[in-house]
């Protein structure tokens, strides 16, 4: 077998991870198929690059001398890609979920003004399609951490060949409508969902069976599903139509809710994770920083739009570890 590039990728990727866990979930590989690759790669240079152990992994003599090298040739490879592909004048297009405020490509824009910006709404699935297959330059994507999901895989010749930066972990909690009894609850627990909202006589409506969402409500609501379901949706915004108009209950996200509906905090439940998505050698590191900057500064901006929210961010800070530059000072530091 000859190494190629992509061979480069997997050796970097494990050492700068330190495991090959961490490497596998890094470039969205299954464990074992990264374990087989890597074991390829040490039999085309005739030895081990590293040792491993339950603490991770530390290189060999051989990988000390090669895995710097191999580091080099990623950083010149992914260069020389991006300079070719700004030279062709082409467009970013960055692909997301669910659905796309024009704001978000306005500030896009903005931060990158000599290339212009184009935007597409499509399913998590597809959107990591189209990056493999070229048709995306990035795509933002949600994931439930945890084995599969949006973003995972590898492409049809077993190349990881997608990056990604984790942008934000969001909570999920529940949707109400305006001035319902449960609005002006600071906090419910998982397990209380059904029970209060039956109580408190709120149907719900659910995430179709095919909608990446769908996966998140039942961890959260795991044997506490409601009994009263009165529709499935496949969006978010169509589950905030609902509650807005029917005066029904929902999961969200932050992101996906609307000031139409009032948001109750929920203590314990699954996060999920917005990822920037990208072929490893289509954009820059400049680009990709701008981009990442750019995402977490408008998502700010929106959360500073519901006041709840911004304050429950300023108040876990913990919770939002990506977003620490953006979010103020706490009061005496």
């Amino acid at each position: 077998m000859e190494l190629e590039l992509r061979h480069a990728r997997i050796v970097v990727t494990i050492s700068t991870t330190g495991s090959i866990s961490a490497g596998a979930q890094e470039l969205g590989l299954p464990q074992p198929s990264l374990t087989a690759q890597l074991r390829r790669i040490e039999r085309a240079v005739g030895g081990d690059l590293f040792v491993r152990s339950r603490s991770g992994v530390t290189p060999t003599e051989l990988g000390a001398r090669l895995v710097p090298r191999l580091a080099d040739l990623v950083r010149r490879a992914d260069e020389v890609m991006a300079e070719a592909q700004a030279a062709a004048g082409g467009p970013l297009q960055l692909g997301n979920t669910e659905w796309t405020p024009p704001t978000l490509r306005d500030a896009l824009q903005a931060a990158l003004p000599g290339t212009p910006v184009q935007t597409r709404t499509l399913p998590p699935q597809a959107a990591v399609e189209a990056v493999q297959r070229g048709s995306l330059t990035a795509a933002l994507v949600p994931r439930v951490p945890g084995p599969g999901g949006p973003g995972s895989g590898e492409s049809d010749t077993g190349e990881p060949a997608l990056g990604r930066a984790l942008v934000v972990r969001e909570p999920v909690w529940l949707a109400v409508p305006r001035g319902h009894r449960l609005a002006g609850r600071e906090l419910l627990r998982a397990d209380e969902l059904a029970e209060v909202t039956e109580d408190h006589g709120l149907p719900w409506v659910r995430s179709s069976g095919d909608h990446w969402f769908h996966s998140v409500e039942r961890r959260v609501l795991g044997a506490a599903a409601p009994a009263r379901v009165l529709h499935q949706v496949n969006s978010h915004q169509e589950a905030m139509n609902w509650v807005r108009v029917t005066g029904v209950a929902a999961l969200t996200t932050p992101s996906g809710a609307v000031p139409e509906v009032t948001l109750v905090p929920v203590a314990g439940t699954q996060r999920v994770e917005m990822v920037l998505l990208w072929r490893g050698s289509a954009v820059s590191r400049e680009t990709l920083h701008t981009l990442v900057d750019t995402v977490r500064a408008y998502y700010c901006g929106y959360a500073r739009s519901r006041p709840g929210y911004w304050a429950w961010m300023q108040r876990h800070p913990d919770e939002f570890r990506e977003l620490h530059r953006y979010l103020p000072e706490p009061v005496g530091a």
